[in-house]
């Protein structure tokens, strides 16, 4: 066990035991060699056993992390002011699509502020692959919405396959994609993968990298002007742009905004982050051991906003803006809504919404390791960027 991490109760270890040995039976069968993207995939979302299938706490304090939309309504409610111009200019049959829809926290104060401004969506569909989180915000939006509300909203099995024009919405979802990871060995591309130790535990393996990986180290270390030293390791998406284009379905015109925490290119392969930027969360902590108790535990990795704008434009999209969290809320209406809400709060209320805001806009916090992007086709985007944008970073 990490000496600084919280041992789980016996039946989440049990639990815990299950998933690894299913993961265990999968490696013997493949010949003793997982990619590590499977190995990931395995823990996040295998039925009933994985992180995001299983039906611990996630989200929030008693979690094992925090998300924006979970600190209070002022981050959903900016990104509702963001969009709503977007939804009116589209009319009546505009739908608002969410990725992972979390709590339900972001849909309830969502819908709440695009009534208030007159914006509402025809539709607003969570695109929600786990049944369990599906229950939860079922029954959050069904208590704290009314009636006219919840009415709207819908979960859906895959994405839209009728033509629709409106708003794709994903906060901290592609970190959490099942990642390729790939090293340099002898100046070949490498893949990283799982194996089997002698005590069954789980640790990395390495075979030659297939094509499509190998292509898309190749393709960075072209952008970055070098080739990547000896021994260096890092995660890569090279199935980013179908990932984008699977789930905005039958998208026409509308908007693609994401948020997450990551990186530009050049600063995601730094040189001195020869071991890439993947990670555990566990009980509000952050550790390196991402083979300790599989399904327990998360497991991300930042983005590469570069390659995101890729997958967008290559998508049909045009770029529309590219900045950080802090500026993103602070350009459309952070202070404004602070005020609102301060003056019919109570003391500790406003106190409670104050460090809202300083969480989801101080550097040190959310501030600035967390991104926006955002993609425009068929209409105007570009003023909820207009502060601080940061494209030519990219």
């Amino acid at each position: 066990m990490k000496a600084d991490l919280p041992l789980p109760a016996e039946d989440a270890l049990d639990h815990s035991r299950t998933l690894a040995g299913f993961i265990r039976n999968e490696l013997e069968s493949e010949g003793g060699y997982l990619p590590f993207s499977r190995f990931m995939e395995r823990c996040l979302y295998a039925p009933g056993l994985g992180y995001y299938s299983a039906g611990s706490s996630k989200f929030g304090a008693a979690g094992d992390f925090v998300t924006a939309p979970e600190l209070g309504p002022l981050f959903a409610t900016c990104v509702a002011d963001a969009v709503a111009p977007v939804l009116r200019g589209i009319g009546s049959e505009a739908v608002f699509v969410e990725i992972g829809g979390g709590s339900g926290a972001f849909a309830e104060t969502m819908l709440k502020r695009l009534l208030e401004v007159d914006a509402l969506p025809a539709r607003y569909a969570i695109l929600e692959p786990s049944a369990d989180l599906r229950q939860r915000q079922r029954q959050r939006l069904g208590e704290h919405l009314i009636p006219p509300l919840f009415a709207l909203v819908e979960w859906l099995d895959g994405p839209l396959e009728e033509r629709w024009d409106g708003v794709l919405f994903a906060n901290e979802v592609i970190d959490a994609l099942p990642t390729p990871r790939f090293l340099i060995r002898d100046g070949e591309v490498w893949e990283e993968g799982v194996a089997i130790d002698e005590q069954q535990g789980f640790v990395r393996s390495e075979r030659p990298a297939d094509a499509l990986l190998t292509a898309g180290v190749r393709h960075v270390e072209r952008y970055l002007g070098q080739a990547f030293a000896e021994g260096y390791r890092s995660e890569l998406l090279p199935q980013l742009p179908y990932w984008i284009q699977a789930v905005m379905g039958a998208m026409n015109d509308g908007v693609m905004l994401f948020v997450d925490y990551g990186y530009p290119r050049k600063e995601y392969y730094l040189p001195q982050r020869d071991d890439g930027t993947l990670r555990a969360f566990y009980r509000q902590r952050t550790h390196n051991d991402v083979y300790l108790w599989p399904g327990l535990q998360d497991i991300t990795a930042s983005v590469d906003f570069t390659a995101l704008a890729e997958a967008g434009t290559q998508a049909g999209f045009e770029l529309a803006g590219y900045t950080n969290q802090a500026s993103f809320l602070l350009g459309n209406g952070l202070q404004q809504r602070l005020q609102e809400v301060e003056l019919r709060a109570s003391e500790t209320a406003q106190l409670r919404f104050r460090n809202e805001a300083r969480q989801l806009t101080l550097p040190s916090e959310m501030g600035e390791r967390f991104q926006v992007m955002g993609f425009a086709r068929g209409v105007e985007f570009e003023a909820p960027f207009l502060l601080n944008e940061m494209s030519w970073r990219l």
